[in-house]
Parts: structure tokens; C-alpha cells; sequence
């Protein structure tokens, strides 16, 4: 098992938060040149309270003095993140965290939260707000029964 950390950063309110994200994998593979990180096989990225699960990521990355800065990671296969009750899955999923942190999930996203359940053929998470756009959607919501 290979664990690498990188701190994200992103602006504020004109100021500077630093997270740091911890991922762990069975591979790592390096390429300081273009900036990136091949992590392959049972891959898990932790970031506060999310995590987001993958066959593979490759994560690209600026350098700035002492430190690492995730710029866009793109993760291929069997995606899953889980945020607190939510989980969303999918085939593959994009994170970005410029100009606004989201990931976009495509290959059949599926998001639920308890019993609820929306898909949709494209879906956009957009962490700092807990929103989400899903393009031709369904969704399914369970109404539980009062006693």
C-alpha cells in the first residue's frame, strides 16, 4: 500500500484553506514533469468528511515552495464518494477545485441518500454549497409512512 498526502487549496473569501488529502493506493506511479500521480488499484482519497473510492486516479498538481496543491483529479472505475449519508457512484468522475470544488460524475451516476435515489446521465456535486445538477434525471423518494 502506497499513501501519499497533498493539501488542497482554494480561495475564500480572499482567503487561503488548506485541507490535507490523504490517498492510498496499491500503485503510484509519478511524473514530476507534467505534474501528475497514477494511483492505481483500490484507491481512496480522504478529504474531511468525504471519500471517494476508484480503480484508478490520476491526480494532477501544481508545487508551490514545501507543498503539494491537488489542481483536478480524474477517477476511472467502479467510482464511489461518500460524504456523510450521500453516496454517489458511477463508471467514472472528474474533481475540480477551480473556480468552484465539484466533482462530475458520468457512466450511469447513481446518487442516494438513505432511501432515496436519483440518475441521471450526468452529475455535478458541488461540495462547498451540498448541491447537485443531474442532466435527465429520475428520481425516486421514498415517502415513510406516520404511525
Amino acid at each position: 500500500m502506497i499513501v501519499l498526502v497533498l493539501s488542497q487549496a482554494g480561495a475564500e473569501d480572499k482567503k487561503t484553506i488548506k485541507e490535507a488529502t490523504v490517498i492510498t493506493a496499491q500503485t503510484l506511479t509519478t511524473d514530476s514533469k507534467a505534474k501528475t500521480a497514477l494511483f492505481e488499484g483500490s484507491v481512496v482519497a480522504k478529504k474531511g468528511d468525504m471519500t471517494l473510492f476508484a480503480d484508478k486516479m490520476l491526480v494532477y498538481y501544481t508545487e508551490e515552495k514545501s507543498s503539494s496543491n491537488i489542481k483536478k483529479i480524474d477517477a476511472d472505475g467502479n467510482v464511489k464518494v461518500v460524504k456523510g449519508e450521500k453516496v454517489i457512484t458511477s463508471a467514472s468522475a472528474t474533481y475540480l477545485t477551480e473556480p468552484q470544488e465539484k466533482i462530475i460524475f458520468t457512466g450511469t451516476p447513481r446518487a442516494s441518500e438513505g432511501e432515496n435515489v436519483v440518475t441521471g446521465s450526468r452529475m455535478t456535486y458541488f461540495l462547498k454549497d451540498d448541491h447537485s445538477l443531474v442532466e435527465n434525471s429520475k428520481v425516486i423518494l421514498v415517502n415513510k409512512k406516520q404511525d
